[in-house]
């Protein structure tokens, strides 16, 4: 019996530390994904699932040169998060008696091969559209893959989680900024997808001013000075998309502050302080590189380290909504104003 249990806790252990080796990779994925779009290099490789006619395994050393480097490396990596997600989903459909944890295991396998297949047919059919699904897909698949190693973690198979006290209104505001998050960042990948560069190249103004100018006249006089800095025309479609980003990234930077506070200043809540805290700083950060991508031309460098921290900030927004959403009803904690009447005082 004792041997049973040792073996049944290595493997849980086992696959809690395999689930967090796929979460790691996956985020090392989206960077290499990053970097792929804000160098503009996605059709270095112009042929899928082969590498210029060669097996994607096979390919030459030699021939990892310029946009190749990134775009061929991206695809291995990518190749390996698949085999990793699939060892994963296989040991828990092995192993795992929750079925809900086995669920999240098929799905997510089931979402790193379609997120496979759109990444193949948006080099094949050379459409920027399907760059925006693969884009969100990742994210979703990233935050997947987060509850995956939540779920299989000792403490949480413990009960370690049910401590947490909830707060209605701090897990609204918790779910509402994750929520904008998520769309934060689908704007972010249309903006990088549409490979229009800066559509407002200034900040915190846009061309001077609050709300910009988006007239026929006036865009026509952007483009030409655009063009003649070899920059790719814009529209006023894309410059509205950027300052719709730049409203909902003042919008996030509010609620999140909001949920600090709410943390503070509820005792109920004051589980979640230091985590509250920890988020306000990543979404401080996300501000400051969103910002510092502007101010430095979009820099790759700077684009890719504002879209893994986003990720890192949704991320950290599903687990703390997960979190919350385990966590013991709070009514249950609530101090009435008086002491109730005894029996015996009834009686007297």
């Amino acid at each position: 019996m004792v041997g049973t249990r040792t073996s049944l806790s290595f493997r849980r252990v086992a696959i809690h530390i395999w689930a967090i080796l796929t979460l790691v990779a996956t985020f090392i994925l989206l960077c290499s994904g990053g970097i792929v779009t804000s160098k503009g290099v996605g059709m270095s490789v112009p042929d899928w699932p082969t590498t210029y006619g060669y097996n994607m395994f096979l390919f030459p050393m030699s021939g990892w040169v310029g946009g190749i480097f990134y775009e061929h490396g991206h695809r291995l990596i990518a190749s390996w998060v698949g085999l990793m997600t699939m060892i994963l989903a296989a040991s828990l459909l092995a192993s795992e008696p929750r079925r809900w944890v086995k669920n999240l295991g098929i799905i997510a396998f089931v979402a790193v091969c379609v997120q496979g297949l759109l990444g193949g047919l948006r080099v094949s059919l050379f459409k920027d559209e399907i760059g925006i699904f693969h884009a969100l897909l990742a994210q979703s698949f990233f935050c997947l893959l987060g509850i995956l190693a939540i779920a299989t973690s000792p403490r949480f198979v413990r009960g370690g989680w049910d401590s947490f006290l909830p707060d209605l209104a701090l897990k609204k505001l918790v779910v509402g900024a994750t929520l904008l998050i998520f769309l934060q960042l689908g704007t972010g990948a249309t903006m990088r997808h549409e490979h229009a560069g800066l559509s407002i190249p200034d900040f915190p103004l846009a061309y001077g001013k609050i709300l910009p100018d988006t007239s026929a006249a006036v865009i026509t006089s952007i483009n030409e000075a655009r063009v003649a800095d070899n920059k790719m025309p814009t529209s006023a479609v894309q410059i509205w998309i950027q300052m719709a980003h730049r409203a909902v990234a003042v919008g996030i930077f509010l609620i999140v502050a909001a949920v600090a506070w709410r943390a503070f200043a509820n005792p109920i809540a004051r589980s979640a302080r230091l985590a509250s805290v920890v988020w306000f700083l990543m979404i401080s950060a996300q501000v400051a590189l969103g910002a510092w991508t502007i101010w430095s031309n979009k820099a790759a460098d700077v684009a890719t380290a504002h879209m893994a921290l986003g990720a890192l900030s949704l991320l950290f927004g599903v687990v703390l909504s997960f979190r919350l959403s385990r966590g013991v009803d709070a009514s249950r904690f609530v101090v009435p104003d008086r002491p109730p009447v005894s029996d015996f005082a009834r009686i007297a």
